[in-house]
């Protein structure tokens, strides 16, 4: 491994010296274990929370006869219609094959083959688990069964987000319509999921059913926002240390993190400092203790929490590029290059 320095200007008068990293390559039968093992590990995440969703949805919420949103709602009201408690797993199925084969020439065959296999895992389990709970696990509780239920549905879903998974129904619906306005996939979920639980009013002509799957709608859809953005907070550390060196060289190979070295002045004592920032996930927060701790425990230390980091290690911005505020920008940029070059 070896250890250097570039200096970075971010803008004229500001420039900050980074620490680099450079690791030797790995080796290629490494590399691919290490991937295929990822791949894996979200392939059986998203089957077993597609467990959980099951037996929230069939233990709990279907048992006290309400409707709720998304694919899995619609297979709701086919069931008290025809009376076939298996129509659920078969309207799954029959739906999403047909969005899925939209979403093939609209969105496109990779969002397609991303999906087919949390929609396998959610097809079965509201195919099989309904019948294994005809009455709920909460006898004469219908509220405590719908917060139940729900909760258990959101962080299964929760999870198969995080996992880069996906239960198809109105998240292909979502993203064709994002592919072809500018409505976003959130709102036209809310906008169908809102529709199928509103009509089941139709079917009982009960309010109390109706209000309860709007409930059901509100706390999946709290639980998975818990879940993601659980998994995406991140934290900002400022550290000051006599051995900033070899702190930021320790997160580098250990925490895997960049460390930006700023410097600063100590107004009481009028001396040079050299500041370290570091921008990293929540969990990975102890390993930044452990290894100032190690090295230097009477560093100066602050941390505090950040929303909203992107870039490489972190999130990517999701809004949608503008293309005639990028002709601007570049134009504007253009004609201050001609400028610049005209007076010099």
């Amino acid at each position: 491994m070896l250890i250097g320095y570039k200096f970075i200007n971010f803008a004229p008068g500001w420039g900050l010296k980074c620490p680099s990293v450079y690791l030797y390559p790995m080796k290629p039968t490494s590399y691919l274990s290490k991937k295929l093992w990822l791949s894996a590990r979200d392939y059986i995440m998203i089957a077993f929370a597609t467990i959980i969703y099951g037996f929230g949805f069939s233990a709990f919420i279907l048992p006290e006869d309400v409707v709720i949103g998304g694919v899995t709602g619609l297979g709701t009201i086919v069931y008290f219609l025809t009376g076939n408690i298996r129509a659920i797993g078969y309207t799954q199925f029959v739906v999403n094959a047909v969005l899925l084969s939209v979403a093939w020439f609209i969105v496109g065959r990779q969002f397609v083959f991303k999906t087919l296999f949390g929609v396998g895992c959610i097809t079965a389990v509201t195919y099989i688990m309904p019948e294994w709970f005809p009455e709920p696990l909460i006898p004469g509780e219908p509220f405590m069964n719908i917060i139940i239920g729900s909760a258990l549905s959101g962080i299964a879903l929760g999870l198969v987000f995080i996992h880069n998974g996906s239960t198809g129904g109105t998240d292909i619906v979502g993203a064709i319509v994002a592919k072809r306005s500018t409505t976003s996939i959130g709102r036209t979920m809310l906008y169908v999921d809102f529709f199928i639980i509103g009509s089941s009013y139709f079917l009982f002509h009960n309010l109390v059913t109706v209000v309860y799957g709007y409930i059901v709608l509100f706390i999946i859809s709290s639980m998975v926002d818990m879940m993601i953005n659980t998994n995406r907070q991140s934290v900002q550390f400022f550290i000051i240390s006599r051995n900033w060196d070899r702190i930021a060289n320790a997160v580098n190979a250990h925490a895997r993190r960049g460390v930006t070295v700023i410097d600063g002045q100590g107004w009481y004592t009028k001396q040079p400092i050299k500041i370290l920032l570091i921008v990293c996930k929540r969990i990975e927060s102890v390993t930044i203790f452990r290894i100032v701790k190690s090295i230097d425990p009477k560093a100066f230390i602050t941390q505090g929490q950040v929303s909203g980091v992107y870039g490489e290690g972190f999130d990517t911005i999701k809004t949608k590029q503008d293309q005639q505020f990028t002709a601007t920008l570049e134009s504007e940029y253009e004609d201050a290059d001609h400028h610049h070059l005209g007076h010099s």
